[in-house]
């Protein structure tokens, strides 16, 4: 991954991160909690494709997972946000840019309802049974819910940030034609169709032409 590429995603990510935990968190809402972490990182998977997704995925999740007052075991949240990153990439537009809103929104939808379902999975294997206690069914409902209505404030932002950090603005412009056929020696000056680079033994001639041009007009003004 890109320094760029790292250096904007880590800076999204601790900032979702901190605003969930000290805003969102703070909210009491019923059900479940607003996820600014997924959303940043499904804006950032549909910009930079599936591998990027996933690795981002798994750091944000492991970040989320150590930061107070993380409640469940290490790693749970990073596999599950290693996944969700994942296949939110596959989904990434091949043009770059989404035509229409409905595929980013079906996009967080279903990560919303996926990475629910797949955090309580994994906390049933590792023996958390908190989901059972609170209703699963609720928590995926208010979860697709709570994303859906944040999305739009979030995810455009997102995925306009990570288009802008792949054009480096110090890195050289990609040589056109003509360039390269300067770089190659061809160029043309002021329409006498001169090739630059040519054998030097062809301007000795043209030279001792000219001169002798000069000379037999000399001589023609002596003889009048």
């Amino acid at each position: 991954m890109r320094f760029n590429r790292l250096l904007l995603s880590t800076s999204l990510v601790v900032v979702a991160l901190v605003l969930q935990v000290s805003v969102l968190a703070r909210l009491q809402l019923p059900g479940a909690v607003p996820d600014l972490l997924l959303l940043t990182v499904l804006g950032l998977a549909l910009v930079y494709g599936h591998v990027g997704g996933a690795l981002i995925g798994f750091g944000a999740g492991l970040l989320a997972d150590l930061a107070p007052p993380a409640d469940h075991a290490a790693g749970r949240y990073a596999l599950v946000l290693c996944v969700i990153g994942y296949l939110a990439g596959l989904a990434k537009p091949e043009s770059g840019q989404p035509r229409t809103a409905v595929g980013p929104m079906v996009v967080v939808a279903s990560a919303a309802v996926g990475s629910t379902l797949l955090y309580a999975g994994v906390g049933a294997l590792v023996g958390d049974t908190a989901a059972r206690h609170v209703g699963l069914v609720g928590l995926v409902f208010t979860a697709a819910l709570y994303d859906l209505l944040l999305a739009p404030f979030v995810v455009p932002g997102v995925m306009w940030l990570a288009r802008r950090s792949e054009h480096d603005p110090l890195a050289e412009p990609a040589a056109s034609p003509r360039a390269a056929d300067v770089a190659t020696g061809w160029m043309t000056a002021g329409g006498t169709g001169l090739r630059v680079g040519a054998p030097r033994g062809g301007l000795r001639m043209k030279a001792a032409k000219n001169r002798a041009a000069r000379a037999g007009r000399i001589k023609g003004v002596k003889r009048l």
